[in-house]
């Protein structure tokens, strides 16, 4: 079923039996992973369109389009590819990248949002990673002040130290690349799979989202992506940031009173308005077509 859409504490070291019985005890509290992709999930833009943009180069769709229909590159990683082949975007160099993220507009309430699972939730903690396609400079520049860097995980480029030139890639966070991403920060921070959180909007995470699934965690689409939407465990639709609480509220948490969910919100000066939950089936039904006529007919 796919459904669309400061506190301070402190531990006393001299008292452990008062702080097994606090809930907001770091020994207590419940500890979750949230891996977040970037474009278009925790942004309104697509980094590749933004530094052509930024560029002046209007064919960076086409580009991308003619690269996924060849499948040489891995979803995600076209931009990638192009920084390294393309003649048009062999000129970019690290500024170009740290300029295009400062290009980039954030989702409303992002950074509440981060402040928020820094500070927990209802006895559970929060630590939050992105893990994009895109390369570190764009995101970390974009994501400055909110996220720190050493919790963005992007795409990393080599560069010639005398001209600036890209000239390889150290690591391709796209497709299973992202895989092996969440694979990384599972074993580093010893988190069990059914506490980690994955979001994302597109084709390049469908690769990460069924093996998050597959290793019982939990995932939210913030897209109706027909690739992604059937895979992540619920999908919410939103231009806010803090819409992916609700699921993890209701889902992670176990709140099953909306009243709650709302309350939260009204806390940080926000008002859930049009929240609708749908169960929805997409077809086309067309007249059948009869084998008897020398037609097979079509199936999923």
């Amino acid at each position: 079923m796919h459904q669309t859409f400061s506190a301070h504490s402190s531990v006393n070291p001299t008292s452990s039996f008062d702080d097994l019985n606090d809930l907001n005890s770091p020994s207590r509290r419940k500890h979750y992973l949230i891996a977040s992709d970037f474009d278009q999930t925790l942004s309104f833009n697509d980094t590749g369109v933004e530094l052509s943009e930024m560029l002046g180069l209007s064919d960076f769709e086409s580009k991308v389009s003619g690269l996924a229909n060849s499948h040489l590159v891995q979803q995600g990683g076209e931009l990638t590819y192009l920084l390294l082949h393309d003649p048009d975007y062999r000129q970019v160099r690290r500024d170009h990248l740290w300029e295009a993220g400062k290009r980039i507009r954030l989702k409303k309430n992002l950074a509440p949002l981060m402040e928020l699972l820094q500070q927990g939730i209802d006895g559970h903690r929060f630590t939050f990673y992105v893990v994009s396609a895109s390369p570190e400079e764009v995101v970390r520049s974009a994501l400055e002040g909110i996220v720190p860097p050493e919790r963005i995980l992007g795409t990393r480029l080599n560069y010639h130290p005398e001209t600036g030139e890209i000239t390889s890639v150290s690591k391709l966070t796209a497709g299973y690349g992202k895989v092996t991403v969440m694979d990384e920060l599972q074993e580093q921070l010893g988190i069990p799979w059914d506490r980690i959180v994955y979001v994302g909007d597109g084709s390049s995470d469908v690769h990460v989202m069924l093996h998050v699934n597959r290793c019982d965690g939990y995932t939210i689409a913030v897209s109706e992506n027909k690739h992604l939407a059937p895979i992540a465990r619920r999908t919410v639709l939103s231009d806010n940031a803090f819409s992916v609480l609700i699921p993890m509220l209701e889902d992670v948490i176990g709140w099953t009173d909306r009243a709650k969910v709302r309350e939260l919100f009204d806390k940080h000066g926000l008002d859930v308005q049009g929240w609708e939950k749908t169960q929805v089936d997409r077809m086309a039904i067309v007249p059948a077509k009869l084998e008897s006529q020398g037609l097979q007919r079509e199936y999923c």
